[in-house]
Parts: structure tokens; sequence; C-alpha cells
């Protein structure tokens, strides 16, 4: 049975492998308890961060364009 790695199940969420890759992958997901614990913590950290950085905060927003306009400011002298 084929050994994937931690950036070959990253390479598979983010649908970047190739087909054959992909059913190869799925073949050993099922197979194997281990690699399929591993997907899912992935999977499950994904989704996280996805949710976590969906826009920043206005606080930080609002910081960006205050030092952007007092830089600009400051430039033009």
């Amino acid at each position: 049975m084929l050994q994937f790695s931690t950036e070959d199940l990253m390479q598979y969420l983010y649908h970047e492998t190739s087909e054959d890759q992909s059913m190869a992958i799925e073949k050993a997901l099922h197979a194997n308890w281990t690699l399929m614990d591993k997907f899912i913590v992935l999977k499950n950290t994904l989704r996280k961060l996805d949710d976590t950085l969906d826009s920043p905060r206005p606080e930080a927003v609002s910081a960006i364009l205050h030092y952007a306009n007092t830089t600009a400011v400051a430039a033009n002298l």
C-alpha cells in the first residue's frame, strides 16, 4: 500500500491532486484508519481556519487606513 504524507492530504483537500492520485488517496483513507484520522484532523483544522479568517476585524482595517493616511501626509511634506 502506498504511503501518503500530510502534504499529499493537503493537496487532496485543496483538489490539487491528479485523478489517479485522488483515487489512490481515497482508497488508502478507506483502508487505513490512522490516515483517515489524520485526514479528519486536517479537514477540521482547515474548516476552522476558513471560518476564522473570513474577514479582518473592523479595528484592524481602521488602524491600517489610519496608518496609510498618516504616512501619505508625511510623504507629501
